[in-house]
């Protein structure tokens, strides 16, 4: 039986310096993903995502270690999250009603859209998962990022987010290649809030020069 720890073998990704921003390349990887809207800390649609999503992780972790001998990890909870001002929406308190999100999680390469759909069906059967339906299976490359590790409450990313928006970006000469992502490594439900800690990458490219 093969056993595998993503978080141990993708460890440049998900244990990033937490003093420092670091560059990355992410290569492409496939996600168990699903899109909506709205205040992640009252949203009814937020909640109906991620329990269809870790329900449908869950199942295709079992089945992967019954049907290919092969055990893992469930991967952290992810998070890409936008909105029309990209600099300032997560800076400080907006309207968090209005926030747009695709909740996802890493799916390993031998998982097969068709094991997928056979998960979904199962899971279906044992839970009524409203959001269940919405779910897929993509490829996303992010390709060279920023990244650093927050420890803390999600509520206190803001300045560390202004600095990488409004200082080592454009120090850097570097700009905006894509969505705000988050990591979620700390389990909120467990985790004390000024312990927890959360992956917060940008996505970027280089400023062309005239």
């Amino acid at each position: 039986m093969i056993k595998i720890d993503f978080k141990k073998e993708y460890r440049h990704l998900y244990d990033p310096s937490s003093r420092d921003f670091t560059l990355v390349d992410v290569p492409p990887m496939n996600f168990l993903m699903i899109d909506g809207q709205g205040d992640p800390n009252t949203s009814a649609e937020y909640a109906a995502a991620l329990n269809a999503l870790y329900s449908l992780a869950y199942t295709l972790k079992f089945k992967s270690k019954k049907e290919c001998a092969i055990d893992y990890t469930v991967p952290p909870l992810e998070g890409l999250w936008w909105a029309e001002d990209m600099a300032g929406a997560f800076e400080v308190t907006t309207d968090k009603d209005a926030w747009l999100w695709t909740m996802m999680i890493m799916a390993p390469e031998h998982i097969t859209p068709e094991m997928v759909e056979a998960a979904r069906a199962e899971a279906a059967r044992k839970k009524d998962l409203p959001a269940l339906p919405r779910l897929r299976l993509e490829t996303y490359h992010e390709g060279l990022s920023v990244q650093i590790m927050h420890i803390g409450p999600y509520s206190a990313e803001g300045p560390t987010l202004h600095r990488l928006h409004h200082e080592f970006m454009p120090q850097n000469g570097l700009t905006f290649a894509g969505k705000h992502h988050e990591l979620y490594i700390g389990d909120p439900t467990r985790t004390a809030p000024e312990k927890l800690k959360t992956v917060l990458r940008q996505p970027v490219r280089e400023i062309q020069k005239a």
